[in-house]
């Protein structure tokens, strides 16, 4: 629908995900997310709409605090709207200069002007919403509030879309069927999520890594419906390990999580779906860059030793397995792969879905960690898709329904 719409003489509402991080001189050190949605709104601006653009920025706990101020980001994003993805400078139709105005607020007098008098070309950032309780809290009143400033309102924060906020959800019910929908962010988000879950070619393969067990139960349990292959890795996997009978050391283990480790493992078997634990570790004597390591087997690790990335054997089983499959999804890391020692795992398990994504399989990641590992090894551009939300991405493959895409499906 976002495609097709013509935007000119339009105020575009546009809920972005400018949730980025700063340093202490507030530059932005990571644009991922701006840069995602640069092309919503430059089809807007093409168009000779207007775009009104709102945000939150980090989680503000008394109202206005410089600190998480949108206005640190307005530089930045007049230099985005005015290049062309390969760098050249442009306009958003394609020449001139596209000017960013900023409102210190929201809502109020200010805000409302300075949307009115927005002319087609042209963008508004608004201050942060999360400077008002009612973001959080989905009050009405105040997203009925935020939805006079615009003619149209477009979801384009898939990171938010899990949260029923007054901004990402509530709003929607200001606006006409006609005149609510996704932007071109949000609708790939979307499109790639669905792709995964609902049309997956098989063999689908999901590799799941992280810390806990506990913060992919669910996950793991609406994937057994769906996936020939679980990979499970991380810190994780020696719950499962430890669960089975093995001895895992010092290694991360939630003992609380042990007996709901073993009915995953039944479930599978079950439903014969296969779930790979990695055979062997690359094991530290501490948590630390300079530790001594060694690769063993993973239901072997001796006392006062740690599991901390998945060993040699476990990466030629494992990226077997994902090059053989048709369907992939990435969540979470294999091993602390911030730290150099331990980042073989994580790294081989990134080129084997690259390989295998180049071989014609439709690859999926998410979640920030797994984010940050396919830019950490340049190879963003060589999966189908690299998702922007994290919390979100998880819960739509845990079977929930998220507001942010209910409020404008429904």
């Amino acid at each position: 629908m976002f495609s097709s719409f013509n935007f000119n003489n339009q105020k575009a509402l546009v809920r972005v995900d400018f949730n980025v991080p700063l340093d202490d001189q507030f530059n932005i050190t990571d644009d991922t997310r701006m840069m995602a949605t640069i092309p919503t709104i430059k089809k807007i601006l093409a168009d000779g709409g207007s775009a009104i653009l709102m945000s939150h920025l980090g989680r503000p706990k008394d109202g206005p605090t410089d600190k998480y101020s949108l206005k640190h980001l307005v530089k930045h994003l007049h230099e985005l709207l005015n290049k062309d993805f390969d760098g050249s400078p442009s306009g958003a139709g394609g020449g001139g200069d596209t000017k960013v105005f900023f409102a210190d607020d929201c809502i109020g007098e200010q805000a409302a002007m300075t949307a009115q008098m927005l002319r087609g070309g042209e963008v508004l950032l608004l201050e942060n919403l999360r400077f008002y309780k009612e973001e959080e809290k989905g009050d009405k009143a105040f997203a009925e509030k935020l939805s006079k400033l615009g003619d149209v309102y477009v979801n384009d924060a898939f990171g938010t879309a899990h949260r029923a906020h007054a901004s990402t959800a509530v709003i929607a019910e200001f606006f006409p069927k006609d005149k609510k929908m996704f932007g071109l962010l949000m609708e790939a988000e979307v499109k790639s999520a669905e792709k995964v879950l609902h049309q997956s070619e098989k063999p689908f393969c999901a590799i799941i890594g992280g810390a806990k067990v506990s913060d992919k139960i669910l996950i793991i349990e609406n994937l057994l419906e769906r996936a020939t292959d679980i990979i499970i890795g991380g810190g994780m996997a020696y719950t499962f390990l430890k669960a089975r009978g093995g001895n895992i050391g010092n290694s991360l283990c939630e003992d609380d999580r042990m007996q709901t480790a073993l009915d995953i493992l039944e479930k599978a078997k079950q439903k014969g779906v296969s779930i790979h634990l990695p055979e062997t570790s690359i094991i530290a004597d501490k948590f630390a860059a300079d530790a001594d390591t060694k690769d063993c087997p993973s239901d072997q690790i001796p006392a006062g030793w740690m599991g901390l990335d998945i060993g040699g054997k476990a990466i030629g089983i494992f990226s077997e397995i994902i090059k053989k499959s048709k369907t992939i999804l990435w969540n979470g890391p294999m091993g602390v792969f911030e730290m150099e020692k331990f980042q073989n795992g994580t790294k081989s398990i990134a080129l084997a879905v690259a390989e295998s994504t180049a071989n014609g399989a439709f690859s999926l990641v998410g979640g920030g960690d797994s984010v940050a590992a396919v830019n950490k090894f340049n190879l963003a551009d060589k999966v189908s898709y690299v998702s922007t939300g994290g919390g979100a991405l998880l819960e739509y493959f845990e079977g929930k329904e998220l507001p942010g895409i209910a409020a404008i499906k429904n």
